[in-house]
């Protein structure tokens, strides 16, 4: 009975704490919070290695600027990536507007306009599933350990 106890409150601590630390991750962050935060946390995984591996000063300062290095090839290859998407986003959306032409041509008014309504209402579904979707998936990111309270879907 008190490893059943034991075992609900540590899963229910683990739940609560998880969801409170999900408030403060860098994404929900302005940029200038996400940059301090992430420097922050680099700074301290360098401290970690510096006392677990006794590093000499020598060592932390190459280590330091493999980090940054590092970090800016991140940053480069993220905008890379970003420009990337918007180009293909906007070569989808001229490819939606002209099938919408198409299909202006071929249906009346009021199809067309029925036609308009219902992509919009499959787009808001879609959006909703999806939404749906990166909640669940958000949840089982949550457990640490899922013997200890295993999710159920």
């Amino acid at each position: 009975m008190k490893k059943i106890f034991l075992t609900l409150v540590l899963g229910f601590a683990t739940i609560a704490f998880a969801q409170q630390k999900g408030m403060d991750r860098p994404g929900k962050m302005d940029p200038e919070q996400r940059k301090a935060e992430m420097q922050k946390r680099q700074q301290e995984h360098l401290d970690k290695m510096s006392k677990d591996l006794n590093l000499s000063q020598d060592q932390v300062k190459k280590i330091k600027e493999l980090q940054d290095k590092q970090m800016a090839d991140l940053q480069k290859n993220m905008q890379k990536n970003k420009e990337e998407r918007n180009a293909r986003m906007q070569e989808m959306k001229k490819k939606q507007d002209a099938h919408a032409a198409e299909m202006k041509k071929i249906l009346s008014e009021d199809q067309y306009k029925k036609w308009e309504a219902d992509k919009k209402d499959k787009m808001e579904k879609r959006k909703e599933m999806m939404k749906d979707k990166k909640g669940k998936m958000g949840k089982r990111k949550m457990m640490k350990n899922p013997e200890v309270a295993p999710m159920v879907d």
